[in-house]
């Protein structure tokens, strides 16, 4: 293992003080540009992160509050050796709609249920960590080797599809803003310079909001935007925290999305391992620890489940600065704005076909994000049992199939990421 710095007898990073070049982990900037950084890793997180509880019906002000809280917890967890911001995961929405039937619009009246299910999932996680800590992580990418975690990944997409499509039909005004919004985030992560081109969810979702407030506010062509709640909130103040609801049902069909964390957590790693120039095989255990018990403490609260941000690697990667001192900073303020609820008063006159037109474009993302896994680890589909294993898998999760045995529903995602994974390991046998 390259270097890393000095550390102190508790095992955590020590920084020392770089000014310029390529800012490893164990090296710090000084204060003010510590400072300014770890706010643009917050703008960064903050389109996805935001949006992900609006699309559950869960209070963003929480998530935002637990995805501060969530990042320092992994931090100790990897005892400041791995650079990374956890965010709301979008891999919950499709099983936590499911589980709480969901209507798509205002606080979700079950989310007590759809908690109890991510703290099943976290305390999932964090066993696979566990087991990961001791016995190493081959195991993990043995059992879902590249062709099995990219198909899971798109089923999620896919799986979520038609709530994005809904969000933009209720009306040819809401289907324009859709259109409009999907093109804002497009153009927002092509055509700007520099930093502008990591964080298209909130410069596309801003441009929209603006062009719906126009359309519908002034020239009185949709319904108008209610800014009442956010004179009436105030500044800061507690979050409306929620206890979870431990159901059965429920936290069989959330669980099994701690499958898709791993992997997600597993190429996050190790791309910000080729990143760094370090090996950082040996903290995944670790890295799935923390963020486990993150996701758990979140779902305590009522925030949502939460995972690694590659909009945070993006950032790193165009600046080059790799100081995990920066994600402490960026944790901060994340919790500082999750006690405003003005901020999250102002997150919720989002309207609804501006939502619905991103979740268009990030559902999209996360489905295809899967051909990048396939791609980037040379998955050869001229053979038959990778062909079938993706085939069946998508058309299951896209159809949502669910299997019901006695009491219990095993929903479409849950059906597609076992059944992927065992068909993988039962064709590969006979194959053999």
């Amino acid at each position: 293992m390259a270097d890393e710095g000095a550390t102190g007898q508790d095992g955590f990073l020590r920084w020392r003080l770089k000014t310029e070049g390529v800012i490893m982990p164990e090296e710090r900037l000084p204060a003010g540009q510590t400072v300014v950084v770890g706010l643009q890793h917050v703008v960064a997180m903050f389109g996805a992160t935001a949006l992900a509880p609006i699309l559950m019906g869960f209070d963003p002000n929480v998530a935002i509050l637990f995805s501060g809280i969530g990042t320092l917890i992994f931090f100790v967890a990897v005892r400041g050796r791995i650079p990374s911001y956890l965010g709301s995961s979008f891999s919950f929405i499709a099983v936590v709609i499911a589980a709480t039937a969901y209507a798509g619009q205002g606080p979700n009246p079950n989310i007590g249920v759809a908690l109890g299910g991510i703290i099943a999932a976290g305390v999932l996680y964090t066993a696979i960590g566990l087991a990961v800590h001791v016995a190493g992580h081959g195991w993990v990418e043995r059992l879902m080797p590249p062709v099995v975690t990219g198909a899971v990944v798109a089923v999620i997409g896919l799986n979520l599809a038609p709530i994005a499509v809904k969000g933009i039909s209720a009306s040819s005004f809401d289907t324009a803003i859709g259109i409009v919004t999907i093109v804002a985030v497009g153009m927002a992560a092509v055509f700007p310079p520099g930093l502008w081109r990591r964080i298209p969810i909130l410069v596309g979702g801003a441009i929209a909001y603006l062009v719906y407030l126009v359309l519908a506010n002034l020239m009185g062509l949709g319904k108008p935007i209610d800014f009442t709640g956010i004179a009436g909130a105030a500044w800061f103040g507690l979050p409306r925290f929620t206890a979870p609801v431990f159901e059965f049902s429920a936290m069989a069909l959330i669980a099994p999305v701690a499958v898709v964390l791993v992997a997600e957590n597993l190429g996050h790693v190790k791309a910000i391992g080729v990143m760094t120039g370090r090996n950082l095989d040996p903290w995944l255990g670790r890295a799935f620890i923390g963020d486990g018990i993150a996701t758990i403490v979140a779902g305590a609260g009522g925030g949502t489940g939460v995972t690694t941000y590659a909009e945070n690697m993006g950032v790193m990667a165009v600046t080059r600065i790799y100081s995990t001192l920066i994600f402490l900073v960026a944790a901060l303020f994340a919790i500082l704005l999750g006690f405003s609820p003005k901020f999250g008063a102002l997150i919720l006159t989002i309207p609804g076909p501006v939502i619905g037109g991103l979740s268009v474009v990030v559902f999209g993302l996360i489905a295809a994000t899967a051909g990048r896994i396939w791609v980037e680890n040379k998955v050869d589909f001229s053979n038959a049992r990778n062909l079938i294993v993706v085939g069946t898998a998508l058309v299951v999760g896209a159809g949502d199939l669910a299997i019901r045995i006695g009491g219990f529903t095993l929903g479409g995602i849950g059906t597609a990421t076992f059944g992927c994974i065992l068909l993988y390991h039962l064709l590969r046998e006979r194959e053999a």
